[in-house]
């Protein structure tokens, strides 16, 4: 056999997070924007609709005070204000519009991006989840495309609607009065500057309180999903007390955050007033010296007034979207990841159908998270087609490795493996793991019911072939004798159903899959001697029509086994029958009088105790 060096990829990890987020880390987002162009013309029609109708009030306000309020311009005072009960309406109608156009696409876009993160997360292979935090990861599903969402509806209309009315009535502003609006020009970037200086500063505070957040969401995650080990500990207080002083420091750090917006909000309303204040004074006086019209001057304030309630409700948006490019910039690092495992280009084709040979060459591997210590090395071994083999060892032998390599949810370091002589590297994963399927020593079961648990993986599975799966799994009978039977739920992680079920049900689902290769990790660990007997009849039927590897600690499951593979230290140190290995007097013998002897004597005192 040959040796082939693999060289290892980068595992997925996070990419570094900015230190100061940037609204440009709303930029990646804009393409789930763009797709629905028909709802952001809509919006953009609503909004300069709206706006204009607003900006047309103070023309007409303007008409009626510089005609005065006398007997002969009564008709043309009744025009106007007729007029701008149409205004009122088109405003409604136009704000209506807007209202929906906009918040639907932003209820659109976190739909899109929520369903893509989550579809990005079930593909990032399992170095990546070795070290992630799923409550974490559930945070940046929820609270931060929450975030997003404000960001894309509420916040959005709210910033079209200002910038409009903001452009529209500075425009109109200099229209009414060039010498005024000049005056309020220059103050402008005295009123810009404080935005863009605490910007920065509010949006580094968002992303503190957003990631303080997720941490709390991460750490009462990981305790609910334990909750009988929590109480069964006494342990309740103690979460409850770390959990809380999780959340008083998601609080603090969300207390900052809105002082810091706090303090924007007060400066750029005091200047933008401040300043209105002052155009009112030069503008009274050119009243005064007949250079405009009172009318003049109202219709200028007026806009002066829109320019400047705009632009402090634009400093607002600023801070909502500050704070939505610290959620952007998170879902942006996880959709930044890639996977470790790929499909190549080309992939090789898997023979059909598969005989399920499997052959390591030269094996060796490490966990990225301990990469100074080999889980395999130099591992070689060939399993027939049909042949059913059993893998023993003391624990940390490497056994486990090489379930999850098999399935290549990692890749080895060095050497190659090859199922039906093809190797699984050129395979595509997805094909390859449809031909591999396992029941590992402690199932997952679904918060589904039990009919969609078995036939999970398989959807398109009738109900006769799920019950035919349990039946051949010994499953049938405590199914049928629940209160809905095969429809019960399951409670989440199968809380509802003792191990022994659990089991069986994992069993069912890999019948129902009807793959050349079976993966069985202490599959009947769960199972009280009788159930075990039960089970162990129905999987030597089925591990009869298949490749089989079993890896076992009790030794007793595997003495019918055609061969018994014996690991320490990530090597294969002995071959052979039960019988044959017994009489080397080497590991398996040792690792089997220990347990014979010890289940004897086990024996005995239970005995004793009957008597």
């Amino acid at each position: 056999m040959t040796e082939t060096a693999v060289s290892l990829e980068p595992v997925a990890v996070p990419v570094e997070k900015p230190k100061k987020p940037s609204p440009r880390a709303l930029l990646p987002l804009l393409p789930y924007v763009a797709r629905y162009r028909g709802r952001i013309a809509g919006a953009l029609l609503a909004v300069t609709a709206a706006a204009g109708a607003t900006l047309a009030v103070p023309m007409a306000l303007r008409r009626v005070i510089d005609f005065g309020f006398t007997q002969e311009s009564a008709g043309l005072i009744n025009q106007y204000f007729f007029a701008l009960i149409g205004v009122a309406a088109i405003l409604a109608i136009a704000s209506g519009a807007r209202f929906y156009f906009v918040t639907t696409l932003g209820e659109r876009v976190v739909a899109d991006l929520r369903s893509r993160v989550f579809e990005h997360l079930c593909g990032l292979d399992a170095a990546f989840f070795d070290s992630a935090r799923i409550g974490e990861l559930m945070s940046r599903l929820t609270a931060d495309t929450i975030q997003l969402k404000s960001a894309f509806s509420a916040t959005a209309a709210l910033a079209l609607r200002n910038f409009f009315l903001f452009a529209g009535a500075i425009a109109l502003m200099v229209y009414t009065s060039p010498k005024l609006s000049a005056s309020v020009l220059i103050a402008i970037p005295i009123i810009v500057l404080p935005l863009v200086a605490s910007g920065r500063l509010v949006r580094k505070r968002s992303r503190k309180a957003q990631d303080t957040l997720a941490e709390a969401t991460a750490y009462a995650s990981e305790n609910l999903s334990a909750v009988r080990v929590m109480q069964s500990y006494g342990a309740e207080h103690a979460t409850a007390e770390r959990f809380n002083a999780a959340a008083e420091g998601a609080y603090e750090a969300a207390q900052k955050a809105a002082a810091a917006r706090a303090r924007l909000t007060i400066v750029v309303i005091f200047l933008v007033f401040s300043s209105i204040v002052g155009v009112l004074w030069f503008g009274a006086h050119d009243v005064l010296a007949g250079r405009i019209t009172g009318g003049m001057l109202s219709q200028f304030l007026i806009y002066a007034v829109l320019a400047a309630s705009s632009l402090s409700e634009l400093s607002q948006v600023w801070g909502e979207i500050a704070s939505s490019a610290g959620a952007a910039g998170r879902l942006g690092e996880l959709l930044a990841l890639k996977p470790r495992i790929v499909a190549p280009v080309p992939a090789v084709p898997l023979p059909s159908p598969g005989r399920g040979e499997i052959r390591f060459e030269d094996v060796a591997f490490a966990y990225p998270t301990r990469p100074d210590e080999d889980a395999l090395s130099d591992l070689s071994f060939h399993i027939a087609p049909g042949e059913t083999v059993a893998i023993v060892g003391p624990s940390g032998a490497g056994k486990t490795t090489i379930f999850q390599l098999l399935q290549r949810f990692y890749d080895p370091s060095a050497g190659r493996i090859l199922l039906d002589g093809v190797d699984i590297k050129s395979a595509d994963p997805a094909e390859l793991r449809k031909r591999i399927k396992g029941v590992p020593q402690d199932p997952v079961i679904f918060g589904i019911s039990i009919a969609d648990n078995i036939r999970y993986g398989k959807p398109d599975a009738s109900d006769e072939e799920v019950r035919d799966a349990a039946r051949r799994a010994a499953a049938d009978d405590f199914i049928s004798a629940l209160p809905e039977g095969y429809a019960t739920r399951a409670g989440e992680r199968g809380v509802t159903l003792s191990g022994g079920q659990r089991q069986r049900i994992a069993i069912a689902r890999a019948i129902l899959q009807d793959a050349p290769v079976l993966l069985l990790d202490e599959a009947t660990s769960a199972l009280d001697s009788e159930n075990e007997v039960l089970v162990q009849t129905a999987l030597e039927k089925v591990m009869s029509e298949r490749t089989t590897l079993v890896i076992a600690h009790r030794l007793a499951t595997v003495l019918n086994a055609n061969r018994i593979l014996v690991l320490d230290k990530g090597r294969v140190v002995e071959e052979g029958a039960h019988a044959a290995l017994v009489n080397k007097n080497g590991l398996y013998a040792r690792l089997a009088k220990l347990q014979f002897e010890t289940g004897a004597a086990a024996l005995k005192s239970d005995q004793a105790a009957a008597e």
